[in-house]
């Protein structure tokens, strides 16, 4: 637990029933965001002290310009020049996965969690060993065929500098970075098993966002529609926290670990009562 965090008796009083809201829940899904990677050492895109404030933002056109252009793209990529990718692949390259994380693992290992959503590029989720796991933004260290949606480790695809672009082995089509660009749409694959994993969510766990944008921002909305119930783990007040069931405010490492042991210390009675 973080040691400038101090856990208040009325807090843990919170996180038990949170964890009691989990428990009670037939199917959990969380939505994470770029709060939960804030604790890794990975500040935010934007404001003061922010990657993009600090490097510069990436291309608005970026997908347009590898469609137009997909050697071009590709030759950006095995050698960087603008400052923001630099800044973004080092940063990212240094980050480890935080309690929050592990947390998360620990709910989906004791079968409270079905899924997480993230709107992060990070790979902090997998790196900790998540299994049920959509990024609907992609993630920075994979790559994805834009024909099949195929995602592969860069070790697994040929990249020729003389031969570019690479091409998928399955189907031969281009292959790109698997993070979705401005301009450039969700993934049909993934968007499809977002919203699967939403529906017949009863209780979504909300962890490090404001959850504004789209489509990530219908995900909470589509779950209080159905009845379900909405746990918000954020440092601050947000746009969800007046219809959260439940409003965690402090550090996702530091609740999220507590909520994971009030609901390992819950579980044998509400499996047994």
């Amino acid at each position: 637990m973080s040691d400038t965090f101090v856990l208040s008796p009325a807090l843990d009083a919170e996180i038990s029933e949170a964890a009691e809201l989990l428990l009670r829940a037939s199917r959990v899904v969380a939505l994470t965001g770029a709060g939960l990677s804030v604790e890794s050492g990975i500040p935010p895109f934007r404001g003061p002290g922010g990657l993009w404030t600090k490097y510069g933002e990436p291309p608005m056109d970026g997908y347009q310009r590898f469609l137009a252009d997909p050697a071009e793209a590709w030759r950006e990529r095995l050698n960087p020049t603008a400052s923001w990718a630099k800044g973004l692949i080092e940063t990212l390259g240094q980050a480890k996965p935080n309690l929050g994380h592990e947390a998360m693992v620990g709910l989906e290992e004791i079968g409270v969690l079905r899924a997480t959503i993230t709107q992060n590029v990070d790979d902090l989720h997998r790196q900790a060993g998540s299994q049920s796991l959509l990024e609907i933004h992609g993630n920075h260290a994979m790559l994805r065929c834009m024909e099949c949606h195929q995602r592969f480790d860069p070790a697994e695809v040929e990249v020729d500098p003389d031969a570019l672009p690479p091409h998928c082995k399955l189907c031969r089509g281009i292959v790109k970075g698997d993070t979705v660009q401005f301009g450039e749409p969700i993934p049909p694959d993934v968007l499809r098993a977002c919203y699967a994993a939403v529906q017949g969510c009863d209780c979504m766990l909300v962890v490090g966002t404001s959850a504004t944008v789209y489509p990530a921002a219908e995900f909470p909305l589509e779950v209080l529609r159905g009845g379900g119930s909405l746990i918000e783990v954020n440092p601050y007040e947000s746009e969800l926290t007046p219809v959260a069931s439940v409003s965690l405010r402090g550090p996702g490492g530091a609740i999220l670990e507590r909520l994971l042991h009030h609901a390992r210390a819950r579980q044998p009675y509400e499996a047994t009562g």
